[in-house]
């Protein structure tokens, strides 16, 4: 089995806005560094002017990431080791908090490419239900630690 995940923001200004200019000029960077990775599997790619994410949730000011990776492992390594975490740690300055779970992992089988509404429904299970093995987050994975030093530092 692989490990999918997706992960939502809601920007406080539009795209072409300057204030948001830092992130969108290292989004190509960043993919570029995870599509690199050891154990990187797919990403979810919205093509332009075919606005997919923001009709599957509803909110044209939110970004949709989406990817598979062969572990968990993989995935934390790209997360907590690489220059994602640069700009994860600067995510206040773009996006609002979010009231609803805007993280969510889940395993499908290796051929599998998971869809927006697949996403989204893992989401919603894990507002509704807290970490399960359809849905869940960081702690339901004990044996990946990178994610608490990253919330201490």
């Amino acid at each position: 089995m692989h490990l999918a995940e997706i992960n939502v923001a809601r920007l406080k200004y539009p795209l072409e806005d300057p204030r948001v200019s830092e992130f969108v000029d290292n989004l190509d960077r960043v993919n570029a560094v995870a599509e690199r990775m050891d154990g990187f599997v797919w990403r979810f790619e919205e093509a332009a002017g075919d606005p997919a994410a923001a009709l599957a949730f509803g909110d044209p000011m939110l970004i949709v990431n989406m990817s598979v990776w062969r572990d968990a492992e993989s995935l934390e390594r790209f997360v907590w080791n690489t220059v994602h975490k640069r700009i994860y740690e600067k995510k206040q300055e773009w996006f609002s908090l979010m009231q609803s779970h805007h993280f969510a992992m889940w395993r499908v089988e290796e051929s599998h490419v998971p869809t927006l509404e697949e996403a989204r429904e893992r989401l919603d299970h894990l507002d509704r239900n807290g970490d399960t093995d359809f849905a869940f987050g960081w702690t339901h994975l004990p044996h990946i630690k990178l994610w608490q030093q990253a919330r201490c530092a």
